[in-house]
């Protein structure tokens, strides 16, 4: 972690860079870098292929961001999240900007941004509330600049913070992406499993009643989910399973076929390694 105050005749900037623990790196979101900056002179900053993505707020002032081949015209109340490893340059213009920023990453960051276009969410925008962003981008600088035992989680949760205040900005159900034809067929078969996890179902079934290939929808559901179908019908069953654990009377055998587990013995070892403790323990527990 490193503190860097910089006065210069192009701009004035504060900034820290930061070091996640190899835990928050590998397991939260995490800040890489967070500061701020005043021009002093018209001039641009271009990035290409970073692991990262950028947040940054226009407080005062105003200049253009070039990204994805676009160019757009911002001023303060201007917000931009971008993905870091598309080319991307802004400059500041006569009436020389005040930025605010953080650049961080995190398991599934990728999925997230995928979340906020598909809302319609811009790289650049106008900001409903500029104050909320602007008070958290300072939270997550000075978090950054203390010395607190649990600043990894602290920043994680407000980087949740900053990600949910971009989504409610983002939803714009006119401007959003239609889906394309992978991305649909994923979603059918999530919202067809949503429904009937209770009932036997492989892999070789889902592709024949959704008239796609069984490698393909396994690649493609795990790329818009995160995670395998397997996986994620294993949740569905376990999150039935504890529902009737905790709020109804019925025997572990009756609530296994009732999940789509005909084998107690097996729904009780997949729980076990779900949930670290066996379904009748979970039970009394509750």
């Amino acid at each position: 972690m490193e503190q860097a105050l910089f006065d210069g005749q192009l701009v004035h900037s504060r900034r820290i860079l930061y070091t996640p623990s190899p835990f928050a790196r590998s397991n939260l979101l995490h800040v890489q870098e967070a500061g701020s900056l005043q021009a002093r002179a018209p001039h641009a900053s271009a990035r290409q292929g970073l692991t990262s993505y950028l947040v940054f707020l226009v407080e005062s002032g105003c200049g253009t961001l070039t990204y994805a081949g676009n160019n757009r015209r911002l001023q303060a109340g201007d917000c931009a999240f971008l993905d870091c490893r598309i080319p991307y340059e802004h400059r500041t213009g006569r009436d020389l900007w005040r930025l605010r920023w953080v650049h961080f990453y995190g398991p599934n960051l990728g999925a997230i941004y995928k979340k906020y276009q598909e809302r319609g969410g811009q790289p650049a925008f106008r900001a409903s509330q500029p104050e909320r962003y602007r008070a958290l981008l300072q939270e997550i600088y000075e978090t950054a600049s203390g010395e607190d035992h649990v600043r990894d989680m602290q920043l994680c949760s407000q980087l949740f913070g900053l990600l949910t205040l971009l989504m409610e900005d983002a939803w714009r159900p006119g401007a959003a992406h239609a889906p394309r034809g992978k991305r649909r067929s994923a979603q059918e078969v999530k919202d067809y499993l949503d429904t009937h996890f209770a009932e036997k179902i492989t892999l070789d079934a889902l592709a024949e009643r959704f008239y796609i290939n069984k490698f393909y929808l396994t690649r493609v559901f795990k790329e818009e989910f995160g995670q395998s179908i397997s996986n994620y019908l294993a949740q569905l069953r376990i999150t039935q399973a504890k529902r009737l654990l905790r709020f109804s009377e019925e025997s572990i055998e009756t609530i296994a076929l009732e999940c789509g587990l005909a084998d107690a013995n097996y729904f009780a070892r997949l729980f076990k390694k779900v949930e670290g403790v066996a379904p009748g323990e979970y039970r009394r527990h509750w």
